[in-house]
């Protein structure tokens, strides 16, 4: 297990959700959405993603700012405000993952997001997750996990291959 909770090819547990995709795209395609800011917030199915400043991430410890409204989730009354997505793992074509730093809360509550991807003959199996194994005492008494409902992170998926396809079109 590495210092963000996660270990490579870990089934979805008590404190880690896990969901895969075929993805009928080149991995590269689907990284190049998912290392694009405004990509986060184009394939986000839970509705909290309202926008996102900064660059295409290339490295850990990359970073760029997202705005949210967690009253799309409608179980915290936090209304909008805006996070840090601090880049934890970025290996181009192979997986990327992040932690999240809110402004106003500390310490942070240090869950992980990310997407693996492996190329098959058919496109890409994406598989994204979600770890909340390193996440202090503090926060799980506060908080309820998964933030995310596996449920989201299954229709990110579908909108994540809408999203490759339009974007390749374009191309």
């Amino acid at each position: 297990m590495t210092a963000t909770g996660y270990t490579p090819g870990a089934p979805s547990g008590p404190e880690r959700v896990e969901v895969s995709r075929l993805v009928p795209a080149p991995a590269s395609a689907v990284f190049a959405v998912l290392a694009d800011p405004a990509g986060h917030v184009e394939i986000d199915a839970s509705g909290m993603l309202l926008g996102a400043e900064g660059g295409p991430v290339t490295a850990a410890g990359d970073r760029f700012t997202v705005h949210m409204d967690r009253e799309a989730l409608g179980d915290r009354p936090l209304g909008r405000y805006d996070v840090e997505v601090v880049i934890t793992r970025c290996t181009p074509e192979t997986e990327i993952a992040w932690t999240v730093e809110g402004q106003r809360v500390r310490p942070h509550v240090g869950h992980v997001y990310g997407y693996r991807l492996t190329p098959t003959d058919a496109g890409t199996l994406v598989t994204s997750y979600h770890d909340w194994s390193e996440v202090a005492e503090e926060w799980r008494r506060r908080l309820v996990f998964p933030v995310v409902p596996e449920s989201a992170l299954r229709a990110t998926l579908g909108i994540l291959e809408r999203t490759v396809r339009r974007r390749s079109a374009g191309a």
